[in-house]
Order: C-alpha cells, then structure tokens, then sequence
C-alpha cells in the first residue's frame, strides 16, 4: 500500500462527505426542479454529479494506490429549504467545510511526508477554489434579486452557460 492506513481511513471519511454533498445536492436541486426553476434545478444537479465524480477520485486513488476502499455511511441531506438563498447559503457553506477537509487532507498528507497523496490533493484544493467562488457569486445573484425576483437568477444562469459553473 503506497499510503499509510491513516490516510486510507482519511480519504475514506472524505468519499462519504462527497457522496453527502451530492446527495445534498439532489435535495437542493429537486427543490428548484419543484418550483419550476430549470436552470438552477440544472445547476444544482450538476453540481451534484460533480460532488459523485469528486467521490470516484477518491475511489479510484484508494484503488491505484493498493489501499481499502470501506465507504461510511451517509447521513440524509436536509431536504427542507425555506429559500433560494437559504439553499445557496448551504450549498456555500458545505463548500466551505469541504474546502478545509481537503486542507486537512493535505495537511496529513504533508505531515506523513506522503508526496503522492499531496500531488492527488493538488487538484482538489484547484478545485475548491473554484466552487467556493462560483457559488459566493450565485449567492450575491440570488440576494440582489430577490425570491421575488428568481426569474433574473435564472435568465443570469442561462446566460453563463446553461446552469454551469463559470
């Protein structure tokens, strides 16, 4: 096995909080889907398979690098949202939390002098940065407009690239 069994028991935790974030996803996606709003319903739900592809990385680094794979169980995501921002809040908020798991990730990994697993995490702080961002500017779009004004977040979304990320 090319890492230590701590950092096999870490990366473990971490593919069940991805697989928590998509299925928190899903929740917030079926909201929007539930208001007829198809384009921060698409957003979301592709956020959601992003959080299920971030999951399989980590899966298949296990794999690659000859250590177990046990995948935790996962908690159900909070499926009463009060508002638009309220969904984006969370959906920033978990960001956030996944932003510094992926530190504490590392921060092993740096500790462990485990050169491989830093070189896999690389990808993953890039990438948090960039969903951090996209979603602080959906939450200052969704709060400039308003719940009366969802229609702008959607034209906004359209706009951007069908609901993806920018």
């Amino acid at each position: 096995m090319l890492i230590s069994q701590k950092m096999n028991t870490a990366i473990n935790e971490q593919i069940g909080r991805e697989f928590g974030a998509f299925l928190q996803y899903i929740a917030v996606a079926t909201h929007f889907d539930a208001q007829s709003l198809p384009q921060l319903a698409k957003h979301f739900y592709r956020q959601a398979e992003e959080e299920r592809d971030h999951a399989m990385r980590f899966v298949r680094y296990l794999i690659d690098a000859g250590a177990k794979v046990a995948i935790p169980a996962v908690g159900a995501p909070k499926s009463t949202i009060a508002s638009a921002e309220a969904a984006v809040q969370l959906s920033l908020k978990w960001e956030q939390e996944v932003t510094k798991q992926i530190h504490g990730l590392l921060e092993l990994a740096l500790k462990e002098n485990d050169y491989t697993t830093q070189q896999f995490l690389q990808w993953f702080v890039e990438e948090q940065l960039e969903e951090v961002s996209s979603m602080d500017k959906l939450l200052s779009v969704v709060r400039r407009a308003g719940e009366d004004g969802l229609l702008f977040v959607e034209e906004y979304l359209a706009r951007e690239g069908g609901g993806e990320k920018s």
